[in-house]
């Protein structure tokens, strides 16, 4: 059994007990939070897909830990003009364990 979640953004296919790194969600460590989010619910009856969403369908994951991810270097320049700026960025994410999918 899979489903299809979107959270910040993006699409996941998950399935119980899958590790996701996700956005940054707005809940401490430890807490379960839950996707209501759901596009479509493969099971044993076969996929169910909503228009865009399935009523009804949630998807609930336990919050394991925050972070922030590898460093990536921005750098912009125009030849021949001395123009450089250079700038580091580490996105955050959030590190969950999928527990339960309903459909």
């Amino acid at each position: 059994m899979y489903a299809i979640i979107e959270t910040g953004g993006k699409q996941y296919k998950v399935a119980q007990g899958d590790v996701l790194y996700i956005e940054k969600l707005v809940a401490s460590e430890g807490e379960v939070v839950t996707f209501d989010r759901v596009l479509a619910v493969s099971n044993d009856d076969g996929l169910v897909s909503g228009s865009p969403l399935i009523s009804g369908a949630s998807v609930s994951a336990k919050v394991e830990k925050h972070g922030r991810g590898e460093k990536i270097i921005v750098f912009k320049y125009k030849a021949k003009k001395n123009y450089r700026r250079k700038q580091g960025h580490r996105q955050p994410y959030t590190k969950v364990v999928i527990e339960n999918i309903q459909a």
